[in-house]
């Protein structure tokens, strides 16, 4: 009988799909000389599904209807562009010399049982910086010991609702209901769902503004 189980344990007998759907999207920020430099990517369910260079954001799965991504397309350009602007009008009022590496992760996963998990994670330079607890939709500190900057960026973060209530209820809510539908026995996905996915670029560079600014800002001594 121990042999049985040992055998049935190896080979999965009666165990259902352990490994969670998940959606991830990943964006880095290369800020220098007051130049940005945008990169990253999106995947559903472990396939890429969108992929960010510069200022140009394509979809790599067919999601989006071509006029509905034409339009998602100028939303992205124009928030990066944004990033851009006050990163260079930062480094005129405070130049700093040294290369600021500023990145973003987020996602959500949906697991067998139902329950899901969502997570938002601000680095600095490939050290934790920032982290969002998506179920009170508040800030928490991450970077080693006592950071002026760590402390300005989390208060910035926290005064508007779209890096507040409006993440979280992308990452509770809309980052989830797709991962349902990739789910559902149909197979069948709405492209007005998967087009949401896209706001969480939007959102991220936001939350990427917020630590600049508090990089530029905590550097000149006014925090």
């Amino acid at each position: 009988m121990l042999r049985l189980l040992m055998l049935c344990g190896a080979l999965g007998c009666g165990a259902e799909r352990a490994a969670p759907l998940t959606f991830t999207m990943l964006h880095w920020t290369h800020v220098s000389k007051g130049s940005s430099v945008f990169w990253g990517n999106a995947s559903l369910d472990g396939q890429l599904s969108h992929l960010l260079e510069g200022l140009n954001v394509t979809q790599v799965l067919p999601l989006e209807p071509p006029d509905a991504w034409t339009r998602r397309q100028r939303e992205v350009t124009t928030y990066l562009s944004y990033f851009s602007q006050l990163v260079q009008l930062f480094t005129k009022e405070r130049p700093i010399s040294y290369t600021q590496t500023l990145s973003c992760h987020l996602g959500c996963q949906l697991f067998p049982n139902g329950t899901s998990h969502s997570f938002y994670e601000l680095s600095l330079n490939g050290t934790a910086f920032l982290s969002f607890h998506v179920p009170n939709a508040t800030w928490e500190r991450r970077w080693p010991g006592s950071d002026e900057v760590a402390a300005f960026a989390e208060r910035e973060l926290m005064k508007y609702s779209m890096t507040t209530q409006d993440l979280q209820h992308f990452l509770n809510t809309t980052c989830v209901d797709v991962l349902r539908a990739q789910s559902a026995a149909t197979g069948k996905q709405s492209s007005r769902s998967h087009a949401t996915l896209v706001l969480g670029l939007i959102l991220g560079t936001f939350a990427l503004l917020g630590m600049a600014v508090g990089i530029f800002l905590c550097t000149g001594g006014s925090c």
